[in-house]
């Protein structure tokens, strides 16, 4: 029975997020047809009075365990920080602002006793903006783990948002470590380097809130410069090679750099959301 199995759910919320979107993500965790045992909630530094009431009511809950971070650290340091205090080998992660499909937990625990062997289950992911009605892309991966490694040469193979992964896996590899916007994908080149097992399930498991801050945060020189560093890790560990490397810089140096933003915007919802 998958109700026998018992999972965590790893969140993080800092002082910018909404207080109302931050509620209706968690709602939509504790609303499933397969409810995890655990939530550990990282709060990353001080926050505003309203988000602050809506984590004080989930204290109550015994099925939330909140760790307060007295300064602000980014997402690598939290998502390490939740990872940490998880009790349970198979750990999900979900933001705050997003909202979970009610069956995405079932989904995912059902890949994991399909395939045992794997160490970690993702999904496909929706983008709405304002509304979750108003949805204005769709990003798809690939399946299989051959393909996800492949893939993984060019562009990011799991969507962040929807991952459920073995803990220990994770661990083995260093767990999150910070990096400038890109802690996931680093996370699973070193999976990768080690040999783990990746699988997507072919259902859209979260849909993501994006604006154009969204779009501005997958731009600038700061973002080229460590996309560009990330780029030379894998050229150093053979993931790729020279011309991969070099296809790889241009196209972000385009992207991110050179491209404006509401070009970016159009990019990445309608062209950059596939396969």
């Amino acid at each position: 029975m998958l109700e026998d199995i018992k999972f965590s759910v790893s969140m993080c919320v800092y002082g910018g997020d909404n207080a109302q979107w931050f509620k209706t993500a968690v709602e939509s965790v504790l609303n499933q047809t397969l409810v995890p045992n655990e939530i550990v909630l990282v709060v990353d530094g001080p926050v505003p009075d309203d988000l602050n009431a809506v984590i004080l009511k989930l204290e109550e809950n015994d099925t939330f365990k909140v760790i307060r971070l007295k300064k602000n650290h980014g997402h690598g340091i939290a998502r390490k920080t939740g990872l940490d205090n998880c009790s349970n080998e198979l750990v999900a992660i979900m933001d705050a602002d997003d909202i979970s499909a009610r069956n995405r937990f079932a989904r995912q625990i059902e890949a994991f006793r399909n395939y045992p062997d794997s160490d970690i289950v993702g999904g496909m992911i929706t983008e709405f903006i304002d509304t979750p009605e108003n949805v204005v892309g769709k990003r798809i991966v690939p399946l299989e783990d051959s393909a996800i490694k492949e893939y993984m040469q060019c562009r990011c193979p799991m969507n962040l948002v929807t991952v459920m992964f073995k803990r220990s896996s994770i661990e083995k590899v260093g767990g999150f470590i910070d990096w400038y916007c890109e802690e996931d994908y680093y996370l699973w080149l070193r999976m990768a380097l080690a040999n783990m097992k990746f699988r997507n399930v072919d259902n859209v498991l979260v849909n993501v809130r994006v604006g154009k801050e969204m779009y501005q945060r997958r731009g600038g020189v700061k973002y080229f410069k460590s996309e560009v560093k990330l780029q030379k890790y894998m050229l150093d560990n053979k993931i790729i090679g020279y011309s991969r490397y070099l296809l790889n810089v241009t196209e972000r140096l385009i992207l991110q750099v050179l491209m404006p933003n509401k070009m970016r915007s159009f990019i990445f919802q309608k062209l950059a959301r596939s396969k």
